[in-house]
């Protein structure tokens, strides 16, 4: 039978009753009174004691654990807790004048304020030098795509101000991870206990890695004894993982995997969605960004790879968007299918 905690005036009628029972004759009720000013107090510290009894229950186990509880559970049940946040990381060209060094430590500056800073002292050689650079602040914004213009905090004699983030962008970079995100791992770990190499082990695995959010695991499907991991990066700029992303994944599993196997971790194949409207009611930029939200919730939350998009969610998350009266939809106009590997991404919507 579940215990309903009292009211706070549900405790002062309780109190207000029991004193006057066991002082017959008086009355706890009249306003300004001591009894009736001890029956409130009492009643008081009754509902803080219940109020501290209902958040103790919650912590007893993940379900509803706040975070310092949380982390309880989670170093109690998992070999990596908490995910920490990880600082992005990757190689730039500085250019300048041959034999002008770079020291370790030099700070360059994204148009935001993010700040990066060079690993070791490079020396310039036909005209450039290739440094590699870590955010000093760890998380998922400092991520930089192709393109991104970096300044020297100080001027180096002899070298270019001006940095430009080469292909393959600045990565790696995570938050810490999120209590939503870590009570899913927890939970899993008394219904999924270690097997030495299961199919969600390696799951398991990868998401223990930061940065990762979703994982999948395909036995076999590179030949006999070989098992293939995929998993995106939901909060990085791009939501497939590059290839410094993989390795990190790959060694991570090749520390812990049964050493009789063959293991793959692989980024999936993106497979853009593009959405095609000729009528959209009404037709205001608030209405657009709230569908185009929606269309990306739903790919976040159904996208895998090797699966289906269903056109009859689409068609769901464009009527729930704030707003949204009346649409035609040309593409797509059935599931969205996807071969083994490829996933389902955001693509370009086109307006009316």
């Amino acid at each position: 039978m579940p215990f309903n905690r009292p009211t706070l005036q549900t405790l002062v009628v309780r109190n207000q009753g029991d004193i006057e029972s066991n002082l017959p004759g008086t009355d706890a009720k009249v306003r300004r009174s001591n009894l009736n000013i001890l029956g409130k107090l009492i009643a008081g510290v009754a509902h803080g004691i219940y109020g501290y009894i209902a958040r103790a229950a919650k912590q007893i186990l993940p379900f509803e654990a706040e975070a310092e509880e949380l982390d309880r559970h989670a170093n109690f049940w998992l070999a990596q807790p908490r995910k920490p946040a990880t600082p992005a990381q990757g190689s730039v060209p500085i250019l300048g004048t041959n034999g002008r060094g770079i020291p370790a430590g030099t700070v360059l500056i994204r148009a935001d304020g993010v700040e990066y800073a060079t690993d070791a002292e490079v020396t310039i050689a036909a005209g450039t030098a290739t440094a590699a650079i870590t955010a000093v602040v760890d998380g998922a914004a400092g991520n930089a795509i192709a393109g991104t213009t970096l300044t020297l905090a100080s001027p180096i004699a002899g070298v270019n101000g001006n940095v430009t983030v080469p292909v393959g962008g600045l990565t790696q970079g995570a938050d810490v991870e999120t209590d939503d995100a870590l009570r899913v791992r927890v939970l899993a770990r008394p219904k999924q206990p270690p097997h030495g190499g299961a199919q969600f082990d390696y799951v398991n695995w990868a998401l223990e890695v930061p940065g990762v959010t979703r994982a999948w695991c395909y036995p076999l499907e590179q030949g006999d004894g070989t098992v293939t991991v995929r998993f995106v990066r939901d909060n990085d700029a791009s939501v497939i993982p590059d290839a410094a992303e993989v390795a990190a994944v790959q060694a991570y599993i090749e520390a812990r995997y049964p050493v009789t196997g063959h293991v793959f971790a692989v980024a999936p194949i993106a497979a853009p969605i593009d959405f095609v409207f000729t009528t959209i009611t009404p037709a205001t930029q608030a209405v657009k960004d709230a569908v185009a939200a929606e269309l990306a919730d739903l790919i976040n939350r159904e996208s895998e790879p090797g699966g289906t998009i269903l056109i009859t969610h689409i068609r769901a998350a464009i009527s729930i968007a704030a707003g949204e009266e009346n649409y035609v939809l040309t593409s797509p106009i059935a599931d969205v299918n996807h071969a083994a590997g490829y996933m389902a991404t955001m693509g370009n919507i086109t307006w009316p």
